[in-house]
């Protein structure tokens, strides 16, 4: 039996080696789970002796196929958690994480199921992220890139963003940038901010908002068409 904290952690390591790839370093796992670095190194010692990680010593840490698929089980529980309290319970977007992420050890398979079939089985959670399917499979997903990467002129639909800042959340839900939603960058500052063009005019993003939405290239419209941008 794995306790919560462990399957933070394994958790956290997947999302980690999904951004960046394997080998993940203690401070990144540290970072994300907000724990100092010995007590990151302890916990993976721990990790490592009942299988689920492999380690290096100054290399980092990478799941075994078994912590990798708890790991997903946890994410499809969280994501499905999220989706639930959005679509069912009228929680906001901002306020789904913190709850899913007291949830996600506890709820049964059954009720995971029913969760399932009570969504219709959706392929992604309120911030935009991929729901892993019921037999566990890696959850997949179109290639995306930063906001903050793209360019003026370029026109983009927003993928998925982030749901580690509620604040950041709560602002971008107000300014109409939300998954789904069609934009268009009008203006890239150097090390600054990103302006962007929205059915309800224009919104000047901080880049550290603009790294944590992630977007793919929309489809170029007809001419004469009218540009639409519905969130999700």
């Amino acid at each position: 039996m794995l306790s919560d904290v462990m399957e933070d952690y394994l958790k956290a390591i997947y999302v980690i080696e999904e951004e960046s790839g394997p080998p993940v370093a203690t401070s990144s796992i540290a970072e994300r789970v907000e724990k100092t670095a010995p007590t990151v190194t302890s916990m993976l010692d721990t990790l490592a002796e009942r299988g689920l990680v492999t380690r290096e010593k100054y290399e980092g840490a990478e799941l075994t196929a078994e912590g990798r698929t708890v790991a997903i089980e946890v994410l499809r529980h969280h994501r499905l958690l999220e989706t639930y309290l959005a679509e069912r319970l009228d929680y906001s977007w901002d306020e789904v994480h913190e709850e899913a992420d007291a949830l996600e050890h506890h709820i049964s398979e059954a009720f995971e199921r029913r969760v399932a079939d009570v969504l219709g089985e959706p392929a992604a959670d309120p911030h935009g992220d991929p729901i892993p399917s019921p037999d566990l499979e890696p959850p997949g997903g179109e290639a995306t890139v930063p906001l903050s990467a793209c360019e003026a002129g370029d026109r983009v639909v927003v993928a998925r963003v982030s749901d580690r800042d509620d604040a950041d959340l709560a602002y971008l839900d107000d300014a109409g940038v939300t998954p789904g939603t069609t934009v268009a960058v009008v203006d890239v500052a150097p090390f600054g901010m990103v302006t962007v063009a929205v059915d309800d005019g224009e919104q000047s993003l901080p880049e550290s908002v603009a790294e944590s939405i992630h977007v793919t290239v929309a489809d170029t419209p007809e001419p004469d068409s009218a540009e639409t941008g519905a969130g999700a």
